[in-house]
């Protein structure tokens, strides 16, 4: 796989990366700047990093989204949307415009149609697919990313912009950016986090059999950039 692979000491100095890169790159645009978020438990840190960029012309750039959600109220501690608001949304200057959460509470199947329709409202389609500025991405110990599951009928969908997808143990219901969305980005980047991934992460970049199997491994930029950004214990089979 053709990708940059930064790897650094630990998670905080991996946040200041990205909180520079981040602040970098908005500093670099001049209209609207497009960001979809991760969910999981590994951007907690780099979204409160973010919550120390106090520059809000910066912030008055950006449009939030979230590449994935799951199918439960915004308020819950399973919620995307919670963790991300709880951790710089909140604390930072934006109005309730440039916030495009995916609605976990509605029907998943009224909600795909919904957001996907959101999601044009804001980007200049010139294919079918939007063009995000930057895509965030976390990865299982699966090889799943965003709501993207190993053999799941939602990584065959080449046609829309999002997907409902569903979680191959528990059942639960969620919503995700499809894979043609993601490759299509300007930016994406996985963001990973300690030792109990470094077994994929060494599957996919080093390409082996295992690794055909795993969704991050599908990732495919059209003419963007993909980078990985891992911690040194997620890279320690590398």
């Amino acid at each position: 796989m053709n990708s940059d692979v930064k790897i650094f000491k630990d998670k905080q100095v991996l946040a200041d990366v990205v909180t520079d890169d981040l602040r970098n790159s908005l500093r670099n645009q001049t209209g609207n700047f497009r960001l979809a978020l991760a969910g999981g438990s590994t951007p907690r840190t780099i979204y409160e990093q973010w919550a120390t960029i106090r520059d809000n012309s910066l912030w008055s750039k950006v449009h939030f989204f979230w590449g994935d959600e799951r199918c439960v109220p915004p308020d819950d501690r399973d919620s995307n949307y919670k963790m991300a608001y709880d951790s710089v949304l909140s604390k930072i200057k934006i109005s309730d415009n440039q916030i495009h959460r995916i609605h976990g509470e509605a029907n998943p199947e009224v909600e795909v149609l919904r957001y996907a329709n959101e999601i044009k409202e804001h980007f200049r389609m010139t294919s079918s697919f939007p063009q995000f500025d930057w895509i965030l991405l976390g990865i299982g110990t699966d090889g799943h990313t965003l709501s993207l599951f190993p053999n799941s009928e939602a990584l065959k969908e080449q046609s829309s912009i999002c997907v409902v997808s569903q979680h191959p143990q528990t059942g639960q219901k969620r919503i995700s950016l499809t894979l043609p969305v993601i490759s299509n980005a300007q930016k994406i980047t996985f963001l990973v986090i300690g030792q109990e991934k470094a077994q994929v992460v060494h599957g996919i970049l080093t390409s082996n059999g295992k690794s055909v199997n795993y969704p991050a491994a599908q990732i495919s930029p059209k003419s963007g950039i993909l980078q990985w950004y891992l911690d040194e214990a997620a890279a320690r089979l590398l």
